[in-house]
C-alpha cells in the first residue's frame, strides 16, 4: 500500500504575492530535482482562483483548463503570473504562466461559462467507477521515486491489461501551507497521474513523460478522490496518448488527456 508521508506537510510555501516553492513532496517521478506536474497543475488552478477572486463575482466556473509544458520544471521556486485575456459576462478566458529562473515552464489558460440549470438533460455515456473502498490499495511507490507519489493514497483495479487502469488517488498534503485549496483545485492536482497508473511499458527501460495536459469539465468535481479511469496508447513513432475518463465518487465530471514524447532510456 502507498504510505502517505508521516508528517503531513504542504506541496508549497508562499515566498510572496505571486511566488511559492515547492517541497521534497513535490518531487517528480523521472528525475529527483524536478517536480512532479500533477501538484503544480492544481497550484495554477489555485493562482487562477485568486485571481478571479479580486475582481466582481461573476458566477462562471471553470469548464476546460489546458496546460502546456515547455521544459523541465526544476524543483524550485517559481512565479505565477495570471491575466485574464476575454473577459466576459458568460464566458471567460485566463491565462496563467508559471516561470522559473527568468524561464516560462508552464503556459496554462482555461476557459470560464456560466452555470445555468440543465438538471433535467444532465447524463453521460461514461458509467460510474466502483467506491474507492472496493479498489485494492497499490504500492504506486514500489514503481515510481519521488516525493509526490510517496505523498499519495492509490486505490486500483488490480486486473487490467497493459495500458489500462482504473484508480481512486487521494493526498492528506495540504496544496499551500497554511491556505485552503477549493475542492477543484485539489482535484486538479491529483489528475496528472494518471499517466503513472496505466504502464504500458517498464519505466526503467522507456520514458514515456507528457507534454501537456488537457482537462475538460461538465461538473464541478467534489472530492477527496479523484478517480481516473485510463488508457495509454504508444504509436510507432516516438508519440503516445494517455486518455482518461474523470470521476469523483458521484461519478463522471470530465474527461484529461495527455501527449506524451515515447523514448527508450539507455
Amino acid at each position: 500500500m502507498t504510505t502517505p508521508t508521516a508528517v503531513l506537510d504542504s506541496y508549497y510555501h508562499r515566498t510572496g504575492e505571486h511566488r511559492f516553492k515547492p517541497t521534497a513532496q513535490a518531487g517528480g517521478a523521472w528525475h529527483a530535482d524536478e517536480q512532479h506536474f500533477s501538484p503544480l497543475a492544481g497550484l495554477v488552478v489555485h493562482a487562477i482562483e485568486q485571481h478571479r477572486a479580486a475582481g466582481p463575482a461573476d458566477g462562471l466556473v471553470m469548464a476546460r483548463i489546458s496546460y502546456d509544458i515547455l521544459g523541465l520544471i526544476a524543483l524550485d521556486e517559481c512565479e505565477i503570473t495570471v491575466r485574464t485575456l476575454r473577459p466576459g459576462r458568460t464566458v471567460e478566458l485566463v491565462e496563467a504562466v508559471v516561470v522559473i529562473g527568468e524561464r516560462a515552464v508552464v503556459r496554462a489558460r482555461a476557459w470560464f461559462l456560466a452555470e445555468l440549470d440543465t438538471a433535467a438533460v444532465a447524463g453521460s455515456p461514461d458509467e460510474p467507477l466502483p467506491a474507492p473502498e472496493e479498489f485494492e490499495p497499490w504500492a504506486m511507490n514500489a514503481r515510481w521515486s519521488g516525493g509526490y507519489v510517496s505523498s499519495i493514497d492509490v486505490r486500483r483495479r488490480q486486473v487490467a491489461p497493459a495500458g489500462r487502469a482504473a484508480a481512486w488517488v487521494s493526498s492528506r498534503v495540504e496544496l499551500v501551507a497554511g491556505e485552503p485549496s477549493s475542492p477543484l483545485a485539489s482535484f486538479i492536482a491529483l489528475v496528472d497521474t494518471a499517466n503513472g497508473i496505466a504502464v504500458r511499458a517498464d519505466p526503467t527501460q522507456w520514458m514515456f513523460p507528457n507534454v501537456d495536459l488537457t482537462i475538460h469539465l461538465h461538473r464541478r468535481p467534489e472530492g477527496p478522490w479523484t478517480g481516473l479511469d485510463t488508457g495509454v496508447s504508444f504509436g510507432p513513432a516516438g508519440h503516445g496518448l494517455t486518455s482518461t475518463v474523470l470521476h469523483d465518487q458521484h461519478g463522471p465530471v470530465g474527461r484529461a488527456e495527455q501527449i506524451l514524447t515515447v523514448r527508450p532510456l539507455t
